[in-house]
């Protein structure tokens, strides 16, 4: 069955908060914050059949846009979402003519940081002792659109 992306709805946040339960490695936000960003932010969802499997948090400001929380449900890993889920935030910021899309990813994490090298990400600079539990320095990506 193949995953639909779109845009995340109020209605979605339930099955957001599951999912990023799922991961100890992520952001943790409440409710409320959720609500926020999916009123006024760029929030995907993957969905496949009906059910979320996975989403992405984004902002823009001046510009640039910055990934906040990528997070694909357990049982749905290893499976291309958190790709399709970044590939189509990276198409909504250059149709939206962002300059850049800038995170930040825990050192350890090289899923992810593999992840974003093959969409052309690359390493612009380190953030000493940024995580907590465990402590880790955060890699930050930046990933410039030529305009």
């Amino acid at each position: 069955m193949p995953v639909v992306i779109r845009s995340a709805a109020l209605n979605d946040v339930p099955a957001i908060l599951v999912i990023e339960q799922q991961a100890p490695g992520a952001a943790h936000w409440t409710p409320d914050q959720y609500r926020k960003l999916v009123g006024s932010e760029v929030v995907l969802v993957a969905e496949e059949a009906g059910r979320l499997c996975g989403f992405v948090c984004g902002k823009a400001v001046a510009g640039e846009w910055e990934i906040e929380n990528v997070v694909v449900a357990t049982e749905f890993l290893r499976r291309g979402i958190a790709n399709e889920l970044v590939r189509e935030l990276m198409q909504r910021a250059e149709i939206e003519a962002a300059s850049a899309i800038l995170l930040e990813v825990r050192e350890s994490n090289l899923p992810a940081r593999r992840l974003y090298e093959k969409h052309g990400f690359r390493e612009v600079g380190r953030r000493r002792v940024y995580y907590r539990d465990p402590i880790e320095d955060a890699i930050l990506y930046g990933l410039r659109f030529d305009r």
